[in-house]
């Protein structure tokens, strides 16, 4: 692996105006999910990369509530699946009826055409739903009856996912975990920070007092110009060696695909503008390796992904500044 000394850009300072854009909708999620900074950090990363969120807990801790929040502080329309064992592929995509006014079939959408869509109990759908949404997450499309219906951009699902283990739950599948950028858990707040929510301070209440920090163009915009952050070979070639060496640590019976390596730098490159750079870091690659693979592989039991994450992270040498 290329260990160079890192060239920088001439200029080390971000647009001011995205990277506002970015603290705002920081402080928004912190005004609504008290002590869950680590959270609040992934889902603004997601926002920012065009990619897409998975949360992971249990049921109350605000996973709702922090989807909404993104939807409202970028002024985009939001839609909400419910996830049950009933739930069928058109009642996500949306089906073709027949019109008697004009004598042919119209195509109604269904909920996965809005900007943000809030897919909760993911888990619990069955497969042939779960294959809709990925073809959605992935295409950026619909088909329906031979025909391909664009969805609009940008486009962020947030899927919640319980603990398996819990009444009707399952695991995902593998190519439907993949196609998460990043996941996250949101966890209990303590003692202080819970007495704070049950005073109305924070939660639901705050959410009915936020506005929005932009427009969904303005959202766009900000996805092209975090894309368009530096990266310097040497420092893609570290998040790309951090995600081959997932495929054979120890305890691991499937690693982290080529997307993974491709989400990761995304990832990264948000990060590095929400912080104020204009360039990516090593430290904005370590940040992100624990949300953008934790999630993708499959561990022996008793192996946490996490921790493989983190003896990976602390197995490769990072490039030199």
């Amino acid at each position: 692996m290329t260990t160079t000394t890192t060239e920088l850009p001439d200029e080390s300072a971000a647009n001011s105006a995205y990277v506002e854009l970015a603290r705002a909708l920081h402080a928004n999620l912190k005004k609504v999910l008290y002590g869950a900074d680590e959270a609040v950090t992934v889902a603004v990363v997601a926002t920012l990369s065009g990619g897409h969120l998975l949360l992971e807990d249990v049921p109350g801790v605000g996973k709702t509530v922090l989807a909404r929040t993104i939807s409202v502080s970028l002024g985009a329309d939001l839609s909400r699946v419910q996830g049950h064992p009933d739930l069928l592929p058109t009642d996500v995509t949306g089906v073709s009826v027949y019109s008697q006014e004009t004598g042919s079939w119209e195509f109604r959408r269904g909920p996965v055409f809005s900007h943000v869509v809030l897919v909760d109990e993911l888990n619990r759908t069955p497969p042939r739903t779960q294959s809709a949404l990925l073809e959605a997450m992935e295409e950026q499309q619909v088909s329906s009856d031979g025909t391909s219906w664009p969805l609009p951009r940008p486009h962020l699902v947030i899927a919640t996912q319980n603990p398996v283990g819990q009444l009707g739950t399952y695991p995902l599948v593998e190519s439907q975990l993949d196609r998460f950028s990043l996941s996250t858990p949101l966890g209990y707040p303590t003692a202080d920070l819970e007495t704070q929510l049950a005073l109305r301070h924070g939660g639901r209440e705050a959410l009915d007092a936020l506005l929005a920090i932009c427009t969904v163009e303005r959202w766009s915009e900000v996805i092209d110009t975090t894309r368009n952050i530096y990266v310097h070979p040497s420092v893609a070639e570290y998040a790309v060696e951090i995600t081959r060496r997932t495929r054979g640590a120890p305890g691991v019976r499937l690693g982290a695909s080529p997307r993974a390596s491709i989400s990761l730098v995304r990832s990264a490159q948000a990060h590095a503008l929400l912080y104020g750079r204009n360039f990516v870091s090593p430290v904005d690659i370590q940040a992100m390796s624990f949300p953008g693979l934790s999630h993708r592989l499959l561990t022996d039991s008793g192996r946490s992904s996490r921790s493989v994450v983190a003896e990976v992270v602390n197995s490769v040498p990072a490039p030199r500044p």
